[in-house]
């Protein structure tokens, strides 16, 4: 389960903008906290944190550059580069820890600097 075909196909359910898909990786009182913004707790709270993020972008993609399993935790570390919505593209690094219990996602945490994405494109 925990192997690079599970992080490719976690991530690209996130690259297809499938939220349905991204929370089937999850228990249902899963935490996710992206970049600054406060953890939510919950597959509904995190649903609606991330479609509302898919909806102020016009897509994204992430390129996983290393990838470590630790025990129970998964450490991603990468660039995704996100399409903005008039068109202009810009990548940005992250890492990514997951916490996991047993087959699904307990806590997931996004590290990124996501502020340059909503600034003036250059």
């Amino acid at each position: 389960m925990k192997d690079a075909g599970w992080v490719e196909r976690l991530f690209s359910s996130v690259d297809n903008m499938d939220t349905e898909a991204f929370l089937d990786f999850l228990e249902d009182d899963a935490s996710f906290r992206f970049g600054s913004e406060d953890a939510v707790t919950g597959k509904e709270a995190i649903r609606e944190t991330i479609e509302g993020f898919f909806a102020s972008i016009k897509g994204l993609r992430h390129e996983i550059l290393e990838t470590w399993f630790e025990g129970e935790t998964v450490i991603c570390q990468g660039e995704v580069t996100y399409t903005r919505a008039n068109d202009s593209n810009i990548t940005i690094p992250f890492v990514n820890i997951l916490g996991m219990g047993g087959n699904r996602i307990r806590e997931y945490l996004v590290y990124i600097d996501i502020k340059p994405l909503y600034s003036p494109a250059s």
